[in-house]
């Protein structure tokens, strides 16, 4: 398998997520802009996503995934359909049983959130209309592993364009009929919200059955003491337990980042979560996409004791880290005004709050490096089945990160708790880089100060480029002319990266060492 042609594929489909989720964004801008409304509606949504990310796509996905690709390359197909059939049968009583629990618990949930927001009833509602959606969610990311260590890595990674256009539609269309009919409009994301999560079940349900591996989920309490027997499923929660830790350390950090917004001011949850979006386009384009790519094929190696080849992916990946994630790092830093004024400008969205999240942007910008290449790090660890190293390191960057609030937010606002995050992950980075080759897993091929001193090179043109276009154009002025603001912005983007690539290859890079087949 190429490694980068199916990280390629991951990456374009990652990209039309992350455009849907772009114009998602903008049409709640537009409608919205940053109100006690769109705070609740982000709060709301973001609960559903910390179980999500802390369950499904996190603990679950760290401890399944590498079992499964280790059973399917010693024991075959049949073992690992049946590991399948019993892990799903868990999963989904778990699921019934915790989505209750959510719907229930909603009002405790939505106050240990963010109990400085002005509508905390919006978002309590909001929040029991969407629980269910980590139901959805994390079946899909049972179907997600499964076809990913099928090596099918488009179905998983194009999904959540679905969720995006549901909300899409939910804006352009059922926010006017309900604020016509005098109901709250911005319920009509909330349902997008659950429509999407539905259409991306079926989805990944039928993929399954198109490869042979859609589980064989038992509801009654004989089939759920058969899964609970097989010796799989307490493998992977004996796997889950220290992973769970991990993973809940990133999101207790971020529980106290939005509880910390939302006493900041009114706008400011919304601030970050615009930001947030920016951020999100190069970590999953560059990322997610490793990280999907890298996990199975990390955890074949080590399953065939193929040590060699495991530190090669290793060294690979964080090559194209260095080489796609340090530009991305620049433009967020110096260009972010110019960046969020294109994108978000429009309709209720102020000068003010143009400014306001360009800050939060510029945050993040500053730990871009460090977010990515955690991606590539942490599934080294959790392919030899290391999971509590990166729990150690994390609870210690958690200490951090809480520190870092303590001296930044006072000082800079919403900007602060971006930027303590990203200085933070630059601190994981290090911590899981050098635990790595510690263990003498991880031996970097030769060439690599040569190759960075050309990257850095090339992104201080980059920087600097970028830096005189942000001063030259007046972004905020343009509002009125958003067709000439947009023209500029892809001229200065399309000009900048060019140059990037073009300074390299002159330098003497050569793009094709990254073709490496797995």
């Amino acid at each position: 398998m190429n490694l980068l042609r199916a990280a390629s594929t991951v990456s374009l489909l990652t990209l039309a997520s992350r455009v849907t989720g772009l114009v998602r964004d903008q049409l709640i801008a537009a409608q919205f802009g940053a109100s006690a409304a769109t705070d609740a509606f982000n709060v709301a949504f973001r609960i559903p996503n910390l179980f999500r990310r802390l369950f499904a796509e996190g603990a679950f996905s760290q401890a399944f995934v590498p079992l499964l690709a280790a059973t399917r390359e010693r024991e075959g197909d049949a073992a690992t359909h049946a590991l399948v059939d019993a892990v799903a049968t868990v999963l989904v009583w778990v699921l019934l049983l915790a989505c209750a629990a959510g719907m229930v618990g909603a009002p405790v949930l939505v106050w240990l959130m963010a109990s400085g927001l002005e509508r905390l009833d919006l978002a309590t509602v909001m929040t029991r209309w969407m629980f269910p959606y980590i139901g959805f969610m994390s079946v899909v990311a049972l179907a997600a592993g499964i076809l990913n260590t099928w090596k099918r890595f488009a179905v998983p990674a194009a999904t959540p364009v679905l969720l995006n256009l549901s909300i899409i539609a939910a804006a352009v269309f059922g926010t006017p009929w309900l604020r016509a009919q005098g109901v709250e409009p911005v319920f009509a994301l909330a349902g997008g919200v659950m429509v999407g999560g539905l259409l991306q079940l079926a989805t990944l349900l039928a993929a399954l059955a198109r490869v042979g591996m859609l589980p064989k989920v038992g509801l009654t309490l004989a089939r759920w003491r058969t899964a609970w027997a097989h010796p799989g499923v307490r493998d992977v929660l004996g796997r889950m337990a220290p992973a769970l830790l991990g993973v809940s350390v990133a999101q207790v950090s971020l529980l106290i980042n939005t509880q910390i917004a939302s006493h900041i001011a009114v706008g400011a949850v919304s601030w970050l979560t615009y930001a947030d979006r920016l951020m999100e386009f190069p970590t999953g384009l560059l990322g997610v996409a490793l990280g999907v790519v890298l996990l199975p094929q990390l955890s074949a190696a080590q399953g065939r004791g193929d040590a060699q080849a495991y530190s090669d992916m290793l060294d690979w990946g964080l090559r194209l880290v260095l080489l796609l994630a340090l530009p991305c790092a620049v433009a967020l830093m110096v260009f972010a005004l110019p960046l969020v004024a294109v994108l978000f400008h429009y309709g209720a969205f102020t000068d003010r709050d143009v400014v306001q999240c360009a800050y939060a942007v510029m945050g993040w910008g500053v730990g871009l490096i460090g977010l990515i290449a955690v991606k590539v790090l942490a599934p080294g660890y959790y392919a030899r089945q290391d999971t509590k190293t990166p729990v150690k390191i994390a609870i210690g960057v958690l200490a951090v990160t809480q520190l870092l609030n303590a001296a930044l937010v006072p000082a800079i606002g919403q900007a602060g708790l971006s930027l303590s995050i990203g200085l933070a992950a630059m601190l994981n980075a290090g911590f899981l880089f050098a635990g790595l080759r510690r263990a003498g897993v991880y031996r970097p091929r030769p060439g690599w100060g040569m190759f960075a001193l050309r990257v850095v090179g090339a992104c201080l043109l980059l920087g600097a480029a970028l830096h005189w276009a942000g001063g030259a154009i007046d972004w905020i002025g343009l509002r009125a002319h958003p067709g000439q603001r947009a023209g500029w912005m892809a001229l200065v983007l399309g000009g900048v990266a060019a140059g990037y690539f073009a300074v390299l290859l002159a330098s003497g890079l050569r793009l094709r060492q990254f073709a490496r087949r797995g």
